[in-house]
Parts: structure tokens; sequence; C-alpha cells
């Protein structure tokens, strides 16, 4: 088995982190020993396999990470894939603070990353809930059944951004929260923007 190459676009991106420097060089070589092709996608390195992204490298303030792009669909016979959130449908992450144990863990990572690309061949997709499965709180349902303005906009947003929106406006533990998220979000939903943009 021959080793894929390193991007050289990325080189940046592992010689600037100040955190988890050892942690990412380790695990890119790993991963690239798996015959995936490395790039960059949403600021981090991604791995993917005939185009599909397969695994995408991260670091946060108390660990770093691989995320496994559909993670749900993969075994986990060693129980170490972690859904970020409840609202998490596909993805699955790894989750590492020393370089002493992504090295402990090597042959597991290259089973995993095996695994997965194993799905991507087989054509596997994971079932994500449609919108419409959601709750929309109370609050938000109310305004767009009294706005068809507000209502033929949301509906026009695409389903991620429609999520956002539940998401956020869910997320509220209080009424008045809600309504003020709703209020707040009102002008940006009938642009057609979502949350984040």
């Amino acid at each position: 088995m021959t080793k894929s190459k390193t991007n050289p676009k990325l080189d940046f991106y592992f010689s600037k982190a100040k955190k988890w420097q050892g942690e990412f060089e380790k695990l890119r070589m790993i991963i690239l020993d798996c015959q995936l092709k490395e790039e960059l996608k949403w600021g981090h390195p991604c791995y993917t396999f005939q185009e599909s992204n397969i695994v995408l490298m991260h670091g946060f303030k108390e660990y770093c990470a691989l995320l496994f792009f559909k993670g749900a669909l993969l075994k986990d016979n060693n129980s170490i894939l972690i859904q970020q959130t409840k609202n998490v449908q596909a993805g699955r992450q790894i989750r590492f603070t020393s370089v002493q144990e992504i090295i402990q863990m090597k042959k597991i990572l290259k089973a995993y990353i095996q695994e997965a690309i194993d799905v991507e061949k087989a054509g596997l997709k994971v079932e994500l809930k449609k919108t419409t499965d959601y709750i929309i709180p109370v609050e938000f349902q109310n305004k767009l059944d009294k706005n068809a303005v507000l209502k033929k906009a949301f509906n026009a947003l695409t389903p991620g951004r429609q999520r956002q929106y539940i998401f956020y406006f869910s997320q509220a533990k209080q009424a008045t929260t809600r309504e003020l998220r709703v209020e707040k979000c009102f002008k940006q939903i009938l642009n057609g923007k979502g949350l984040n943009d």
C-alpha cells in the first residue's frame, strides 16, 4: 500500500496550529497512509475518496478530533465515536487530547477509516430526518400562521437553513426568549438568509 501525498496547500494549517500541532501531524500521517486525498475544505484538512468526503480534522479548546462524515453508519466496535450534539445526524467524532493517545489508537483509527471508505464504496447513505419531522416552537408557528409572507419565505429556505432556525428557536428555555429570537430573525428569513449567513 502506497501512502498518499501531502497537499502543500495545507502545510500552513499544520504549521500555524498552536495547540494541537503534534496531534494533527500524527493524524495526518495515519490518514494519508489510508490512501485518501488531502484537501482544504471549510478551512480544515479534509480527506476524500473519489471526490467524497470521508473524514475531517479539526481542533477545539479541550480536544482535537477526526470527524467522520458518515460516522453514524460505522459499527463503532470500540465505542469511541461521539455524536457532537443531539441534532447531528450523520457525523461522528473521535476525540484526542495527546499524541500518545493517537499512537496507541493507530491500528483502530486505520480500521475506522477503512470502514468509512467501505461505506462510501458501497454507496450507503445516512437517512436524514426531514425538516417536517422537527417540532416548530409554538412561538414561531404562531408567527408563520399569522404571516403568509413569512411562511412563504421560510418554506423557500433550504431544509438546512430551516433546521438552523428551528434549532435556534427551540434551544431557548423561556417563551419570551423564543419570541425575541423569532423577532430578531424575522427580517433575515424574509431576505432568504440562513441563521449564519
